[in-house]
């Protein structure tokens, strides 16, 4: 499932709704901070696709891991439909109490089996994890697009400088630059209305 956009805000829903369900029923409240497009998905109107749901779960970790693994078998998901993979590329700004706020409770408050707590987009962890591919294959793209509209990145500078504020230097692969150059050359934000267009497809 991870190979393609297919959680939406109601699958997404669904998803956190059983994790949350079957850890109650076990007697556990766990926690999770969501990050990327699932966090952007959950927390604006915005009518997006993901592929996964990039979380951090320092406690319960092996629980948890336990549960989605279940959860993937019986709806026939990929097994890393929820994954922790992006603890990795998280800046000093995590630490941040601010940037996190608890979203939701499921399956519900009375049921407390699954505490969800979206990050604020992470624009620039997104970018630095970007993976090698090119635009067309890259599976970070759709996200670092939908990102850089909804915090108001206009030019691949701009971008660079937001990353190199979170992350030294040293810590950026040139493919960073790059990548960003090529998306940003083929992107339009439109500041007025909410709307990003590829430019190489206007007239």
């Amino acid at each position: 499932m991870s190979g393609d956009k297919n959680f939406d805000r109601s699958t997404l829903e669904h998803a956190l709704a059983e994790l949350g369900r079957r850890a109650f029923a076990a007697g556990r409240t766990v926690e999770i901070a969501i990050y990327g497009g699932s966090a952007l998905l959950l927390t604006s109107n915005r009518q997006i696709n993901t592929g996964d749901v990039d979380a951090v779960f320092e406690g319960n970790k092996d629980f948890i891991k336990k549960l989605a693994a279940e959860i993937a078998e019986e709806f026939g998901w990929d097994e890393n439909w929820l994954n922790d993979g992006v603890k990795g590329w998280l800046s000093s700004r995590d630490a941040d109490p601010d940037v996190k706020a608890l979203f939701k409770t499921y399956p519900a408050e009375d049921q407390p089996g699954l505490r969800v707590y979206p990050a604020k987009p992470e624009f620039a962890m997104k970018c630095r994890a970007m993976r090698v591919g090119g635009v067309e294959t890259n599976s970070d793209i759709d996200d670092i697009k939908l990102l850089a509209r909804a915090i108001g990145i206009k030019s691949s500078q701009d971008a660079l400088t937001l990353v190199e504020k979170s992350y030294p230097q040293n810590m950026l692969q040139p493919k960073t630059r790059l990548g960003l150059e090529e998306i940003f050359s083929n992107l339009d934000i439109d500041h007025g209305n909410g709307q990003t267009t590829d430019s190489s497809r206007l007239p």
